[in-house]
């Protein structure tokens, strides 16, 4: 014979395996591809720079940008930070980067390290950064 409180012990079980998959994918909606996104609000401000390394210079200009990655990205007040490099012309280097304003990148500008970057392209850049000052633009109803 089965007890009420078997059968309370069941429903519950019961309950929380049916729930549990659902429990998952809510979760993963909230933190699944994408989502991202959301934390980027429109008009906020992105940088689009360019830079090439002087002939022979490719590895001394990749070996100071590097650490750009966790410094910008150790920054608060930065949202997406990206290094890239041209696969088919070593030392032509992209960055890519948002911040919510104009005053939070400026602020970024100031800092000592990237100061100190700066000070090294002469050497070691063809022509200095080309920086491009975007807005980022969303979907209607965002």
């Amino acid at each position: 014979m089965i007890t009420t409180l078997q059968l309370q012990a069941s429903a519950i079980l019961l309950g929380g395996l049916l729930a549990g998959p659902v429990l998952q994918a809510d979760a993963l909606a909230q933190e699944g591809p994408g989502q991202g996104y959301a934390k980027i609000a429109s008009g906020a401000y992105s940088v689009v720079a360019e830079v090439r390394a002087k002939p022979g210079k490719e590895a001394e200009l990749r070996a100071v940008t590097l650490p750009l990655i966790d410094l910008v990205r150790s920054d608060p007040a930065n949202l997406v930070y990206f290094l890239q490099e041209n696969r088919e012309t070593p030392g032509h280097f992209i960055f890519y980067e948002i911040f919510a304003n104009e005053a939070d990148f400026e602020a970024h500008n100031a800092m000592p390290y990237v100061k100190e970057w700066f000070a090294k392209l002469p050497e070691l850049a063809d022509g200095g950064v080309k920086v491009m000052r975007m807005q980022i633009l969303a979907p209607a109803g965002d």
